[in-house]
């Protein structure tokens, strides 16, 4: 199947304008950016289970599993965490057994309480950037 050549050409821009994001972003704004992505790949995939599309829904699932294990769980520090990044780490865990689970039984429930957890722990961490850029 060919792909039109605006096509191409919006998925090459889209492709650049997520590289610059990263590459000009603090630590604090790539933790967003895993978050939103994550969020995104979750919906896609739920979404995916709905029409019953198994490809897009594992290629969603895929992509939020990544994002998990290579993007929050590996940027914790351990060391210097304590107890919050031991915490997240384990939830981390938790949320990649589910989204397995969830491809492998096509659960719709799964990728929901994965959405429940992580969602609220994204607004809690824009909340923080927000405070601090108003300096409070």
């Amino acid at each position: 199947m060919f792909t039109s050549v605006n096509s191409r050409a919006a998925t090459a821009y889209q492709r650049v304008a997520v590289e610059t994001s990263v590459q000009g972003a603090d630590p604090h704004h790539l933790v967003t950016m895993l978050y939103d992505g994550l969020l995104q790949s979750l919906q896609l995939a739920r979404n995916a289970m709905e029409r019953q599309d198994v490809v897009t829904k594992g290629q969603a699932l895929g992509k939020a599993s990544r994002i998990i294990d290579e993007g929050l769980k590996a940027g914790l520090n351990l060391t210097e965490g304590g107890e919050l990044a031991q915490n997240l780490r384990s939830l981390y865990v938790y949320c990649a057994q589910r989204i397995t689970l969830a491809n492998l039984r096509n659960d719709l429930a799964a990728v929901d309480e994965v959405i429940g957890l992580i969602d609220p722990l994204a607004d809690s961490w824009k909340q923080i950037r927000n405070a601090a850029l108003q300096g409070g």
